[in-house]
């Protein structure tokens, strides 16, 4: 059976000699490639695999090269260890222009953390995560329309929610709503055609706490599960959540039918609340970024 894992470090000894020589034409890749045959034990590698992954690194390395270094800003492209570089840019391509219903994201991550423990230093797969992990939350679990699980019959949707801080000097508050189950939960909404996380978070904190005012700081959380509804089977359902920052405005529920109540609740009450306790960590987590960025 052809082998994409081999396909993956072929290219990646390929694009290691590009950036050694500092020719990434596509000629030059493949004149690597080729040259590694005998090395690589290419009976056993998926080349055609290879070959997309050449060609479209190729085109597309200076944008793959935009997005690592604003990921990691702190770690300009050229500072970055050469071996990483070349994993991230494989991973990447994967990750952002790559065939989600061959290889979706989660396996395009997991065999670049299996490259980075292989061909990498000691701290390399540690970094390629947090590098890959970063660009996969900020742009929304990206590729949504990547093949569900088969036992889901192809149903899945992608959800974002938010933790709405705000605070009056010292003490420190967060927005809940109280949902049809008697749960305090963070305001939530499925994804529209085309949208990214962030902007149905900050549409569900619109629509749910009627607060318009919303900054988000940053990821805090993301949960995969299964819903199930009388006669539709099952949903995966992947919800993202974020930390944000508001004034302590009057809250309105808009008068949605899954939404009973709304109510600001110090940090100290949460421990008090009927919260789902998968939730609670990111409740907690989301204040503490708040408090982060509140005091930088």
């Amino acid at each position: 059976m052809a082998s994409r894992h081999l396909s993956r470090i072929a290219a990646l000894q390929a694009l290691f000699a590009a950036d050694v020589r500092g020719d990434f034409s596509l000629e030059a890749l493949r004149g690597t490639w080729e040259a590694n045959t005998d090395s690589l034990a290419h009976e056993d590698e998926d080349r055609p695999f290879t070959e997309s992954l050449l060609k479209g690194i190729a085109a597309k390395r200076e944008e793959i090269d935009a997005v690592v270094e604003k990921a990691a800003p702190q770690w300009p492209i050229e500072k970055v260890a050469i071996i990483d570089r070349n994993i991230l840019r494989v991973g990447l391509f994967e990750l952002l222009y790559g065939p989600t219903i061959s290889v979706p994201p989660k396996v395009a991550l997991n065999e670049s953390i299996e490259l980075a423990k292989t061909f990498g230093g000691d701290s390399s797969s540690k970094f390629v995560n947090g590098v890959l992990g970063a660009v996969y939350r900020e742009m929304g679990a990206p590729r949504k329309d990547e093949a569900p699980r088969e036992e889901h019959g192809g149903v899945r949707e992608h959800t974002a929610g938010v933790v709405v801080s705000a605070h009056d000097g010292a003490v420190w508050s967060v927005a809940l709503i109280l949902d049809p189950f008697g749960k305090w939960t963070v305001p939530k909404s499925s994804l529209k055609e085309g949208e990214l996380s962030k902007d149905a978070a900050l549409r569900a904190a619109k629509e749910e706490l009627g607060l318009s005012d919303v900054h988000i700081l940053g990821v805090v959380g993301e949960h995969h599960y299964d819903s199930r509804k009388p006669g539709e089977g099952v949903t995966e359902r992947i919800a993202l959540y974020f930390s944000g920052s508001s004034n302590k405005e009057t809250l309105k529920s808009g008068g949605k039918a899954s939404v009973l109540d709304v109510k600001w609740f110090r940090e100290d009450e949460l421990n008090q609340l009927n919260v789902y306790e998968d939730l609670r960590s990111v409740i907690e987590s989301g204040i503490e970024k708040a408090k982060e960025v509140a005091h930088e």
